[in-house]
């Protein structure tokens, strides 16, 4: 490892109060590599939530494993705890905790199922880095812990992850698996930094949307270095190349992005607030001011009664809104049972991918201005608060 990336390993030390953390080229890399560690294999069983992206499922289908899919709460947008246990069979060896748009799942009640029945767990952070639970960093209170700093999450290598393990048993596996990770082609470390050129000078509310659909095309069929490479949209066999190891590229990036955090999660709950406040006087769905303690709001949810005409409205009115999960397991929508997954089984995931939208949170008054009134405009497209 390089200088450059134990000081980047450092710095997420210091957010955690955590050590034992591995950095990767992809936060689905460090999942698989998880799983890998605990010993999982063909016939065995992993048990995430009915709403997620599609990566998940795909590292543990990738070791011959069985997804199990539970389904969500409609105000948290995670697990919902009381269905976990009569999903646990004899081949249970994984419990996987997400944090979903930054809120922390109920990790409690969670980590007491899992001792019960003997079975690890791991915290999805890949949204809830810089969030808390019971007053602990997300992803500290679980066997390990993966995260991600893709583009737009709480702070960004562009592409990248790591993970965090807390049960030490776990260690000597994932440092042998570790040393095993290819190195990122000169190609694809250039394409990056071209990408945060990009990002940072070219994109903003005009730009967004012709910005984002160009990049999940050319990333959909390999031709920039992207979130995802099209074998992993339209299939489940292992893309070549997936198991790559870090660069000094994105430690350079997420050096310079990790001391924004402590501001950006501010700015984030400020604006949650707000939109909480808003939605809350016009009786339209909203996030609980309860859960606002745990929450890092990488994403502002909302559910809306004509997504298709909200969000054509919002790239009207060049309002940078967010689609993550437009797919109980973004973004796939047909060939379901690839993934071991039927959304009929599933209603409230179901129904919530249907439904939400993202808000942005990110935003200075002067956008926060622009997106208020623009959803002040849009009220008879959200729903209600039931």
């Amino acid at each position: 490892m390089t200088n450059i990336q134990v000081a980047y390993k450092n710095k997420l030390g210091e957010k955690l109060n955590a050590n034992n953390i591995h950095l990767y080229w992809k936060g689905r890399v460090a999942l698989y590599t998880l799983l890998q560690a605990m010993g999982i294999k063909a016939g065995d069983e992993v048990i995430l939530p009915a709403f997620t992206c599609v990566v998940v499922p795909n590292a543990i289908i990738y070791l011959g494993a069985k997804p199990v899919y539970v389904d969500i709460k409609p105000d948290t947008f995670n697990m919902d705890v009381t269905q976990v246990e009569q999903a646990i069979t004899s081949n249970t060896k994984v419990i996987l905790c997400q944090n979903t748009y930054g809120l922390s799942s109920d990790l409690g009640q969670l980590v007491d199922i899992a001792k019960k029945h003997q079975l690890y767990t791991i915290e999805d952070c890949t949204h809830g880095f810089g969030g808390t639970y019971a007053g602990q960093a997300n992803g500290t209170l679980c066997d390990a812990a993966f995260y991600s700093t893709q583009w737009n999450k709480p702070f960004s290598t562009g592409i990248g992850g790591f993970s965090l393990i807390n049960n030490e048993s776990l260690l000597d596996s994932v440092n042998d698996l570790h040393k095993q990770l290819t190195q990122a082609s000169p190609k694809e470390q250039f394409s990056l930094r071209i990408q945060y050129l990009l990002k940072r000078y070219l994109i903003n509310d005009f730009t967004y949307w012709q910005a984002l659909n160009l990049y999940r095309f050319l990333s959909k069929h390999n031709i920039v270095t992207g979130s995802s490479s099209g074998e992993e949209l339209s299939g489940i066999e292992m893309p070549t190349g997936f198991m790559k190891a870090f660069s000094d590229v994105q430690a350079k990036e997420g050096i310079k992005n990790i001391a924004q955090l402590d501001n950006a999660i501010a700015t984030r709950k400020h604006n949650a607030q707000q939109y909480t406040d808003f939605l809350a006087k016009k009786n339209k769905n909203h996030v609980s001011k309860n859960l606002f303690e745990n929450h890092s709001f990488l994403k502002y949810p909302l559910l809306v009664e004509d997504r298709e005409q909200f969000f054509a409205k919002a790239a009207e009115h060049h309002i940078m809104l967010g689609d993550w999960f437009t797919s109980p397991i973004h973004p796939i929508e047909t060939n379901w049972q690839n993934w071991h997954f039927d959304p009929k089984q599933y209603p409230v995931a179901n129904m919530a991918a249907k439904k939400v939208v993202n808000l942005p949170t990110e935003l200075n008054p002067q956008a926060s201005e622009r997106v208020f009134n623009f959803i002040n405009r849009q009220l008879d497209l959200i729903s209600s608060d039931e």
